[in-house]
């Protein structure tokens, strides 16, 4: 089946940077079968920001699920996470 903005979502944190933000967000993902298409991330100063593209084709769980998984990782980690359908995010910033 062929990739469709549908299927992949917009993933962004921000927060104070250490360590493990990067493997607590993969690892969710990892355990949902999320498949990570693009990844940057960058730290000024002491702030981390992240934004992810991902794909949910393959995914062994909800939208819904996902996002209070990365929720509750957010809080246990210190940062915000932000997650939203591309088209969604697409559509918001005209991009």
């Amino acid at each position: 089946m062929a990739e469709t903005s549908s299927n992949r979502i917009v993933i962004t944190v921000l927060g104070k940077n250490r360590a493990g933000i990067v493997a607590a967000v993969a690892q969710i993902l990892g355990d949902a079968s999320v498949d990570i298409k693009d990844i940057t991330q960058s730290i000024v100063g002491d702030i981390f920001t992240m934004t992810m593209i991902a794909d949910l084709e393959g995914a062994s769980t909800t939208f819904a699920d996902l996002q209070a998984s990365l929720a509750q990782a957010a809080e246990e980690v210190g940062v915000s996470i932000q997650m939203q359908r591309e088209d969604v995010f697409n559509f918001m910033y005209r991009l």
